[in-house]
């Protein structure tokens, strides 16, 4: 079952198109209804898991948030990043390029998590 579609309203980043998100049903702290962030194709928000995008947030490319992941404020992961576990990342952050922040950790602020880089664990960045 999908815990969430693409809505009609879209923004340009880089020239590509990146969709709102709405969800469908309820889970987490996520009613039906709500509108989400912004996510350029479905493949980049797993619609298994409580993972969500809020707010201004992007993902993008082929980047993917997955599990528990939460990714808000005006984020923006994209290229191969993957966000999951119970990861969050928020505030101004990136996260980008091949970039992995799994297992209960932070991004956030105005860090920049990008290359090979692996965050994980109870990490805070």
């Amino acid at each position: 079952m999908k815990k969430y579609r693409l809505t009609d309203e879209t923004i340009i980043v880089d020239g590509v198109v990146l969709y709102r998100i709405a969800a469908v049903v309820d889970f987490s702290d996520v009613k039906a209804g709500g509108l989400g962030g912004y996510i350029e194709k479905e493949e980049n928000l797993s619609q298994a898991g409580t993972a969500w995008v809020f707010g201004n947030a992007q993902v993008f490319g082929n980047a993917q948030v997955f599990g528990n992941a939460q990714v808000f404020g005006d984020a923006l992961v994209y290229g191969n990043a993957l966000v999951y576990d119970d990861a969050l990342v928020y505030g101004d952050a990136r996260v980008y390029g091949n970039a992995l922040v799994y297992d209960d950790a932070l991004v956030y602020g105005d860090a920049r998590v990008y290359g090979n880089a692996l965050v994980s664990d109870a990490a805070r960045v």
